[in-house]
């Protein structure tokens, strides 16, 4: 049995959520089952996370084919270091953000199909994180884009119905883009399996077709991570949530169009010497810039975080339009402190929320004073979020900017500290306002916050502290990732097999109609 489990290890971050939330929907009527049903789902689905990872640190990459057909014709399943710190990360967060909705999600949002949808769309991101299929990438983004839209849309109020629209429109022109490059890579290389495709594009001579299409997965990927110049929808839409909602969605939606872009430009499409590289790098000075500077005029503490999404994913494509070990090592640590950090920061939002009555910073105060505790929860996301020592954004920082300086990109060097300066600006905004300066109104004590509200702010704040104070473990994974996505052949070689190379020719077997493997012989 354990062999079994160990076995399957690729496939359990999908096969638990998919069953919780079908479980979860077979009671639709009885909430206190559903939530009992959740909650046992995201503890199991974190425990499948972290079998993965260890799995995949002792063994190596982990990829399953399906059925009985062998890739690359099968769907394949396939976990390298990046996939299995994506799938860690996401049951992290869920566990987190879970325990925070048990006090945050009204009884009318579960009747509407809160705890289905959660489950579903987690679901839907870890099947993109382990898909090694392009195709499947895109079904695993729709089924994504599906539940999303459930879950902004759950409150029924206007706002939420047009934050839902502005979401709506533009993520399926993404997913557009995204299907339109995949039928034009088809046509160019006869396949959709990404470590066959990675072999096919190795040998292939470069064409317009092969341009466009990795021009158009840049901008489809883009578009559902926040990108500049088409990141509006995201402060647009983001807010208009529950904050139980707002967190899941900041911490990990926009970071799966991130990853998309790595798998897909290491994997796959070269970046140096295609024109993507001076992209790329606009893009990244774009995005950092514009998110920036959208949060600095901000009042509303969930608009002041969702540009700072956009801001900090500016981070991680530098990270990648550089290109280099180091810089994609910075990119990959960054990812795993930013979806911790920003979920906790949009969490300590609600506990503002709860404790005040209201997110517009203009009407709140004397937090500092009323709910110390609060106050210091806050502080350890916020100066991460920052880049100060000693947290885990000063690392994420600085690997990111040495990388600029070491690539001979200083002035996004010069870019990324200045942005670093504005959040700095941001966050001390929400703490005078939120914090320190006296209330407003009449009210001066605080409501209290419930303790399901603390409990995973402190625990998503201690492992901030922990990567700050104990970074090298992490930094050594990260690069290791790095190491993996520069050279894919041990990702090739799992999911095709070693005899998968050059030499080797796929057929069909007349009787079986299974595909197999003619290895020709070596003049």
């Amino acid at each position: 049995m354990i062999d079994f489990i160990i076995e399957h290890a690729v496939v359990w971050p999908v096969a638990v959520p998919i069953t919780a939330a079908a479980l979860a929907a077979m009671f639709w009527l009885r909430q206190d089952i559903q939530r009992l049903v959740s909650m046992v789902g995201l503890v199991l689905m974190l425990g499948a996370s972290l079998l993965l990872l260890v799995t995949v640190m002792q063994d190596g990459v982990q990829a399953r084919q399906f059925g009985s057909w062998a890739a690359p014709f099968g769907i394949s399943f396939a976990a390298d270091l990046l996939s299995a710190a994506m799938v860690m990360i996401t049951g992290v967060l869920a566990v987190a953000v879970g325990v925070f909705g048990l006090a945050d999600i009204r009884k009318r949002e579960e009747h509407s199909g809160f705890h289905p949808l959660f489950l579903g769309m987690l679901t839907s991101v870890n099947g993109a994180f382990l898909t090694g299929d392009i195709f499947n990438l895109y079904v695993w983004f729709e089924i994504m884009l599906i539940t999303a839209m459930g879950l902004l849309v759950l409150g029924k109020t206007r706002a939420q119905l047009d934050g839902t629209l502005k979401y709506a429109v533009l993520n399926l022109f993404s997913t557009l883009l995204f299907l339109l490059a995949v039928a034009i890579l088809y046509g160019a290389t006869g396949s959709l399996n990404m470590a066959d495709l990675s072999r096919i594009l190795a040998t292939t001579e470069p064409s317009a077709a092969l341009t466009l299409s990795a021009a158009l997965f840049l901008a489809g990927f883009g578009i559902k991570a926040g990108y500049f110049p088409l990141f509006f929808w995201l402060p647009a839409s983001y807010h208009t949530a529950s904050i139980t909602i707002s967190a899941i969605f900041a911490g990990l939606l926009t970071k799966v169009g991130v990853y998309a872009c790595f798998r897909v430009f290491t994997l796959m499409f070269e970046i140096e010497g295609s024109g993507l590289r001076e992209a790329m790098v606009v893009i990244a000075a774009g995005t950092m810039l514009f998110g920036v500077f959208g949060a600095a005029v901000q009042w509303d503490v969930r608009r002041i975080l969702s540009f700072h999404i956009v801001s900090q994913i500016g981070y991680m494509l530098l990270g990648l339009a550089i290109a280099t070990p180091l810089a994609i090592a910075g990119a990959v640590f960054y990812i795993v402190h930013h979806i911790i950090v920003k979920a906790n920061l949009f969490l300590v939002a609600g506990a503002i929320y709860r404790a005040t009555g209201t997110y517009d910073l203009r009407k709140s105060g004397g937090l500092m004073r009323t709910n110390p505790l609060l106050a210091a929860l806050f502080l350890i996301p916020a100066i991460s979020l920052a880049g100060l020592p000693p947290l885990s954004g000063f690392w994420a920082k600085f690997l990111v900017i040495d990388a600029s300086f070491q690539g001979g990109e200083n002035w996004l060097a010069a870019v990324a500290l200045f942005v670093g300066v504005l959040t700095l600006y941001s966050m001390s905004k929400i703490w005078i306002e939120a914090f320190w300066k006296a209330p407003p109104g009449v009210r001066q004590t605080a409501r209290p916050v419930p303790v399901l509200m603390l409990l995973p702010i402190a625990a998503l704040g201690a492992i901030t502290v922990t990567i700050g104070l104990s970074p090298e473990p992490f930094i050594q994974y990260a690069q290791a990732a790095a190491e993996t996505l520069v050279n894919p052949e041990a990702y090739i070689v799992a999911v095709l097999g070693e005899s998968a190379g050059p030499g080797v020719e796929i057929a069909f077997d007349p009787a079986t109609a299974s595909p197999i493997i003619i290895e020709e012989s070596v003049q």
